[in-house]
């Protein structure tokens, strides 16, 4: 994952993180010792894996399991794999998660989970061996009361259903909700794989409103052409938004007539990127950060817009469907531009949104339509847009800090409430 760098080395994640959490501190004159309670996780869990590769041979990987708070109620964040991962990223991401999960009010704390490895060097059979491991090692901190993981980077529906079914061998029966993002079959909620794209969608809809826009009038730009971004750019087509640029990790493509999503997915998929659909032209995604457009969705790697190219960006919506696609210090640049950044916190909080309905819906035993999914999941980022907004007038700030002072508050009072023990 790309990082903003000070001279030649990369910014500490979890110091990044920070940032944030002192900015919205500083502001809200937020009590000192809650404030240093946040800066600091509640249980980091290191683990080494051992597994058996298909040649024979033995290999360890490394495994982190990081929950950041847990005062508003259990732990939930994904697991990711990759070749980069590292111990102060999870915490920065789990600490990200703290703040979405407040941000929209939902019950639940935040929590994050990585294995380093490249498993696109490795095959299904090491890839379930590996999944399979580290869910033992983590079983000690998750469940369904405890700590729920869902899909990340490079884990899919698949991996859960092998978590699922590790943590419920131990106990002996079924435990579904120990995991969210599963297959529908074993307990998964429907519209979850859309949930993330979708919630980002709703949250630009309001901000059309308050800048007068008419979204089927308006132009879009995706970054990023994965889960999040595919989705995205479909439901804004649908509207009747002209979506004119897309691209994914190779390169982008750009039409000023239109592109049809679904049409440049079919072309990706018996190829290898975007870059297959031949009715565009191609353009790199640093021209298409900073390409002309109405309402721009940064949904692929963190800090791709910085202080270097803020002044270039000429958008009037960001919505950030990626985990930190705007470095803070930038924030200011677009805001003395004019234009409206939805912070990731809130814009990308569609996911946890729906994974908190599937624990519901698992807890309960009783499951939604996918209409009754989408409906809630609407109301819920319509009505958090609206408090981010409503602060963000109050204060005269930037809507990220509005929005970290919110989900900052809201978990600052329960651990309030809760006291320390012992």
């Amino acid at each position: 994952m790309a990082r903003e760098k000070k001279g030649n080395q990369p910014e500490n994640p979890y110091a990044a993180a920070l940032k944030m959490l002192d900015s919205a501190a500083k502001k809200m004159n937020l009590n000192k010792n809650i404030w240093e309670r946040l800066r600091h996780p509640r249980r980091c869990l290191i683990v080494s894996l051992p597994v058996m590769m298909d040649d024979g041979s033995l290999k360890i990987f490394e495994g982190y399991r990081v929950q950041h708070d847990y005062s508003r109620g259990p732990a939930k964040g994904g697991i990711r794999y990759h070749p980069e991962v590292t111990l102060d990223e999870v915490k920065a991401l789990a600490a990200w998660m703290t703040w979405k999960c407040a941000v929209v009010n939902i019950p639940f704390g935040g929590a994050k989970g990585g294995v380093r490895c490249n498993p696109k060097e490795m095959s299904r059979s090491e890839i379930e061996r590996l999944t399979r491991r580290y869910a033992s090692e983590i079983s000690i901190i998750i469940g369904p009361d405890k700590d729920i993981p869902a899909p990340d980077v490079y884990t899919d529906a698949q991996v859960m259903a092998w978590i699922m079914d590790t943590f419920s061998v131990a106990h002996g029966h079924s435990v579904p909700g120990v995991v969210t993002g599963k297959p529908i079959s074993l307990g998964g909620t429907l519209g979850r794989k859309e949930a993330t794209g979708r919630g980002c969608v709703f949250t630009t809809l309001e901000a059309a409103k308050v800048l007068n826009m008419d979204i089927t009038k308006s132009t879009v730009a995706v970054q990023g052409f994965g889960n999040v971004g595919y989705n995205a750019a479909q439901i804004f087509h649908d509207l009747g938004a002209k979506i004119i640029a897309l691209s994914d990790s190779q390169g982008g493509i750009y039409n000023s007539k239109g592109l049809d999503p679904r049409k440049v997915l079919q072309a990706k998929q018996k190829g290898s990127s975007v870059l297959d659909y031949k009715e565009g032209e191609r353009i790199s995604n640093e021209e298409l950060i900073t390409m002309p457009c109405d309402v721009l969705v940064p949904a692929a790697l963190e800090n791709v817009i910085t202080l270097k190219n803020a002044k270039k960006v000429r958008v009037k919506i960001i919505a950030e469907g990626a985990n930190g696609p705007t470095v803070p210090e930038a924030d200011e640049v677009l805001q003395g531009n004019g234009v409206f950044v939805i912070p990731d916190i809130l814009a990308n909080a569609g996911g946890v949104t729906v994974s908190y309905f599937e624990w519901v819906q698992n807890i309960q035993e009783f499951f939604w339509s996918e209409e009754d999914v989408n409906r809630k999941l609407g109301e819920i980022m319509t009505r958090s847009f609206k408090e981010v907004l409503r602060m963000t007038r109050d204060h005269k700030i930037t809507p990220r800090l509005a929005a970290y002072m919110l989900a900052v508050g809201r978990v600052a009072e329960a651990i309030e409430l809760l006291g320390l023990y012992p």
